[in-house]
């Protein structure tokens, strides 16, 4: 029996790519009990204030993509900027990276709300362990030979 070979595993040459901008946006949601939310509103967590540690965690992440994702490349990003929406029972984290680079940001974006989400929920299980992190999905981007992407729903 003849064994089958998988595709040669590889990273994308971008060096024939032009540098020019490119920006990403992606977001995703923590899920968290209603009574969690009132306890963050408080400002009574365990663990001290969970945003701006999620915010930090989640740029540090975007900055190190290449090291996590075995194909992303080494890009220095232009920025990276969080943010958080609070609604009754969520928490929508929502990332927005830019560089002035060969190839896109999509990961490095998906990359830091990832890591901010799984920062708020190691902040937040002290007092809820019942917390799932869903719907981490890239809204937009910009720049490339792709062009412009915008999700539709």
């Amino acid at each position: 029996m003849k064994k089958k070979t998988s595709p040669e595993l590889r990273m994308a040459d971008v060096s024939e790519k032009e540098k020019n901008l490119r920006e990403a946006v992606a977001a995703g949601v923590i899920k968290i009990k209603k009574e969690t939310m009132t306890e963050i509103s408080r400002g009574n967590m365990p663990k001290g204030d969970i945003f701006p540690v999620a915010k930090i965690a989640g740029i540090n992440a975007s900055k190190i993509t290449s090291h996590l994702i075995p194909f992303c490349h080494n890009i220095e990003l232009s920025n990276c900027d969080i943010s958080f929406e609070k609604r009754e029972k969520e928490i929508e984290v929502t990332a927005k990276v830019k560089t002035l680079n060969r190839t896109g940001v999509e990961m490095e974006a998906m990359t830091a709300v990832s890591v901010a989400l799984l920062t708020l929920y190691d902040m937040l299980k002290p007092i809820d362990k019942s917390m799932t992190i869903e719907n981490v999905r890239l809204l937009e981007k910009r720049g490339g030979k792709s062009g412009t992407y915008v999700r539709k729903d």
